[in-house]
């Protein structure tokens, strides 16, 4: 018996332009360094005969499969993107690309910017475009409530501040940038 699972929805098409500079970096890193080091290992593992109880070459095989995977990912990943790289027509809203600072009910001042998929990172407290959360906070303004429930439990939260990064910040040509509409 198979366990079927669904394909996984889309993730949004968006990028900030740090996010991109990130992926292609990655990409670069794991072609140009990490692939040929592996591809090396591999072959030296594989010269030293039995390669059935060869830890070295099995792992190096395995290691150079996760390698594979992630580049054909990223190849397509970065030409599915679409850097967004000016501010929103209307910057009072939140789109794309904003620093949201909220209050939960109980006090708690929380941060966060609205990132693309591949760009999320807790530590940051960047959250993806695709998350509840920033879902909620797409289009809303400063002063706006919004409820968000998970695990049955509803938690609500005030928008107190809305930030975008400076123009200054963000790279000059515009001609593939999201204009914050949805």
């Amino acid at each position: 018996m198979t366990r079927y699972r669904p394909p996984t929805p889309k993730s949004a098409p968006y990028v900030t332009p740090t996010g991109f500079e990130q992926l292609q970096q990655e990409l670069r890193v794991l072609w140009k360094v990490e692939r040929p080091d592996v591809t090396r290992q591999v072959a030296e593992a594989a010269a030293l005969g039995d390669r059935s109880e060869n830890a070295d070459y099995i792992y190096g095989k395995r290691r150079l499969g996760e390698i594979d995977r992630r580049v054909r990912y990223l190849s397509k990943r970065l030409d599915e993107v679409q850097v967004v790289d000016r501010l929103p027509d209307d910057t009072n809203r939140i789109f794309f690309g904003a620093t949201i600072d909220l209050e939960r009910e109980d006090g708690q001042a929380l941060r966060y910017r609205i990132v693309g998929a591949d760009e999320f990172d807790r530590e940051d407290h960047y959250i993806s475009v695709d998350s509840p959360l920033a879902q909620q906070l797409l289009g809303k303004r400063k002063g706006d409530l919004i409820s968000l429930s998970l695990d049955g439990q509803t938690t609500r939260y005030t928008i107190v501040a809305i930030n975008y990064p400076s123009v200054a910040d963000r790279r000059k040509n515009s001609s593939n940038a999201y204009n914050g509409q949805r």
